[in-house]
């Protein structure tokens, strides 16, 4: 039964965290994030993890004041995307308290101003939070020209709001999708300054040997830069073609190219772990809303 293995680091060193999952793809595997048990812990532990690896930022004068960007309040009411929403105001058709504004960049308070598009007064959407196990051959996008299946089709009844992915899988693989109309929890979960943690189970289409599994461990060099994993593991159980992958970088492919730039195919790619999110009770296809204790830890972990 490949079901609830865990990973080892190398041959005869077994991790010491499992977690279990009824997907039959999950593997059970090591996590690098902090586990908080009490309110206390969080504010601790986001607190140590600001001061230790980044210096302090000082808040913007936008976080200050509470103004927002004007193409960032109409992406967020539903209208359309920011790229979209710059052209609208450019053209003239946006106005606040009654001007026309036709600056890029405007800013606006979502409290106070009176924001029109066409006449019609915009209002903010609600924030949607939605977790999706995404199966293969879907697209991570909004919209596909060529009329292929999107991740939107699988999550079109989960809300009214227009919620668009936090980053992407290739359509090849599969796992945890995090999808959302809050445009700036996103901006920052995909920003490489905040290291967001992801965990994939691989199998690749021959054994890893401990040559090459040490490689990886130590870094590669790809054509876009140096390359070095969170962790890395052979499935418990299994046999070397299973490995468990833990990264931040965002990088595109990231995963199938540190195997490939060895001489491995990847057969399966699976996200099992998006920051502190897993695929626990969620099946493949499937989707739910995330908890408001998750997006608690979420935010805290940027």
């Amino acid at each position: 039964n490949k079901e609830g293995r865990s990973f080892q680091k190398s041959e005869g060193e077994q991790t010491d965290f499992k977690r279990p999952s009824r997907d039959k793809s999950d593997r059970q595997y090591k996590s690098s994030y902090k586990k908080f048990n009490s309110e206390e812990d969080r504010k601790e532990g986001s607190t140590e993890r600001r001061s230790s690896e980044r210096p302090q930022r000082a808040k913007s004068s936008s976080q200050n004041d509470g103004l927002i960007r004007l193409n960032r309040y109409i992406a967020n009411s539903g209208v359309c995307s920011r790229r979209k929403a710059d052209e609208l105001i450019a053209a003239g058709v946006v106005s606040v308290n009654g001007e026309a504004v036709t600056e890029l960049g405007a800013k606006v308070d979502p409290a106070k101003d009176d924001i029109k598009y066409n006449g019609e007064r915009l209002k903010r959407e609600k924030m949607v939070y939605v977790l999706l196990n995404k199966p293969k051959d879907y697209i991570t996008t909004t919209d596909d020209p060529q009329e292929r299946h999107t991740v939107m089709e699988l999550v079109s009844k989960a809300t009214k709001e227009r919620i668009y992915p936090v980053g992407r899988l290739d359509r090849n693989t599969t796992g945890l999708l995090l999808m959302t109309n809050d445009g700036n929890l996103a901006e920052k979960l995909s920003h490489p300054r905040n290291n967001i943690s992801k965990i994939y189970n691989v199998e690749l289409n021959k054994s890893l040997t401990q040559g090459d599994f040490n490689k990886i461990v130590f870094g590669l060099e790809l054509e876009d830069g140096f390359v070095k994993p969170d962790d890395l593991s052979y499935v418990i159980g299994g046999s070397k073609k299973e490995i468990g992958v833990q990264i931040h970088s965002g990088k595109n492919r990231i995963v199938r190219r540190i195997f490939e730039s060895l001489g491995y195919e990847v057969v399966k790619l699976d996200r099992v772990v998006y920051a502190n999110l897993t695929k626990k009770d969620l099946p493949r296809g499937r989707w739910r809303y995330i908890e408001e204790r998750e997006l608690v830890q979420l935010k805290h972990l940027i």
